[in-house]
């Protein structure tokens, strides 16, 4: 139960016992962790998924359908995410963080236990696309109800390193899935993956279920929003109207944040699998022993990223550090292309993971102190998951699409060229990127 120390107002949240933090902050990453574990994984078998539920003359075809059904996910992720954000920002970030991880478990489980299109006909693909839309709703709203919460945990100055810790959920998520991947990709036989071998990680995902439950009835509320719903007789609920009137700029400096962070994760992430296999002709437990590593040292790498941003100021490192990304994209995949081997293209995706924890590392806390506590969940889903849908789940189709019209294998590294200027520009000309609020304020700004 929370620790009273002393009368709590606006400016003096309530005080929480250093076990409930804790209990808080490991349940939150745990429970986001398994989240996107269960909407990353599909990516990992998506070649997989194709032969099973989408069948085609055609392999363009039926991969097309499949990645068109991972980008579904992310379509609905906008709507998702403002439907459990404005539930968050009214119910409080722990309901919402429970219903959202109880949602997902049940969506990946009904994916997992679907039948094949051979068995059921149209029925199963139906079926996979209704479990897609279901877990894109729930991750719609994971990252900003998480990042609140922990964010809001946070005491002054450490809001950048407590919100990392949201994206160490994120590389939890990635090694966990690319682990199983390269497991039941070495171990098992083509036939035997078909049959039965790609369902255990959305079997093992919808295990995630229990989290969302204990953190419904064994975690306290964050303290700030515990102080404002205590004080919500001088608060009013915003319109949609006012929301916009006063947070478009945030909003657009937010998208700009994320959109070559998610271009990035997705490009070296979830495509990656697929441009091993059919571009560089390497074998897909190649990309998954990277993509496996990455999630390691991310683990570590966000922390120490959101630590640098406390000390430095975000903004300040945010721009060199895109910058250089900008410069090095190309020459990187063309070091890969040139001589395509799996110790190329494990370099290539340690140096794509350092560059990726020093864009992303500090998001969560620059996207949620973008925004005051009465919208926060809201203010960030928005932002987040326009972004991400755009530029990061549409990336793997996007580039399929372009790569088979175009021929270049050069493709994936011109996206990403795109979407960091386009995240530099979105950023540099809003007053919020030009002139963030100093770390110093950020505990008195959060509760407006």
């Amino acid at each position: 139960m929370p620790t009273m120390n002393a009368p709590h107002t606006l400016d003096n949240p309530p005080a929480l016992s250093p076990r409930m933090v804790r209990r808080a902050i490991v349940a939150s990453v745990l429970g986001s962790g398994l989240e996107w574990f269960d909407f990353l994984v599909y990516g990992y078998f998506a070649k997989i998924i194709a032969q099973v539920f989408f069948p085609a003359d055609k392999p363009f075809i039926s991969i097309s359908l499949t990645l068109a059904t991972f980008a579904i996910g992310f379509l609905v992720r906008p709507i998702g995410g403002i439907l459990l954000g404005i539930y968050a920002d009214r119910a409080g970030r722990r309901r919402a963080l429970a219903v959202l991880i109880v949602t997902m478990a049940a969506s990946t489980l009904l994916m997992g236990l679907t039948p094949s299109y051979a068995t059921i006909g149209i029925a199963a693909p139906l079926l996979i696309v209704l479990a897609r839309l279901l877990q894109g709703m729930s991750v719609g709203g994971q990252f900003a109800t998480a990042s609140a919460m922990l964010v809001e945990y946070a005491p002054p100055g450490k809001k950048m390193f407590y919100g990392s810790f949201n994206m160490s959920a994120q590389s939890f998520a990635l090694l966990l899935s690319s682990g199983t991947g390269w497991l039941l990709t070495t171990h098992l036989t083509h036939a035997q993956l078909v049959a039965w071998g790609w369902r255990v990680p959305f079997l093992m995902g919808s295990l995630a279920g229990p989290i969302g439950f204990y953190i419904r009835h064994r975690v306290a509320e964050s303290p700030e929003f515990s102080q404002l719903r205590e004080h919500a007789s001088t608060t009013q609920r915003q319109t949609v109207r006012a929301f916009f009137r006063e947070n478009t700029d945030a909003v657009i400096c937010a998208m700009g944040i994320i959109i070559v962070g998610a271009a990035t994760n997705y490009a070296w992430h979830s495509y990656l699998p697929l441009y091993a296999e059919r571009q560089l002709h390497l074998p897909l437990s190649t990309a998954l022993v990277g993509a496996f590593v990455s999630g390691v040292l991310n683990l570590g790498l966000f922390p120490l990223a959101g630590k640098l941003c406390d000390r430095y100021g975000a903004y300040r490192l945010f721009y060199p550090v895109v910058i250089a990304w900008i410069i090095v994209a190309y020459p990187l995949f063309g070091f890969v292309i040139a001589s395509p081997s799996p110790a190329h293209l494990f370099i290539a995706q340690m140096v794509s993971t350092l560059f990726l924890a020093a864009m992303s590392g500090s998001h969560p806390g620059m996207l949620a102190t973008l925004f005051p506590v009465r919208n926060r969940s809201t203010g960030v889903a928005l932002s987040y998951n326009v972004a991400v849908t755009l530029f990061g789940g549409l990336a793997p189709l996007t580039i399929t699409s372009l790569t088979h019209w175009t021929g270049s294998s050069y493709t994936p590294a011109f996206y990403l060229i795109v979407a960091g200027v386009v995240s530099l520009a979105m950023v540099f000309f809003t007053k919020s990127g030009r002139d963030p609020v100093p770390l110093a304020q950020e505990g008195s700004a959060a509760t407006q």
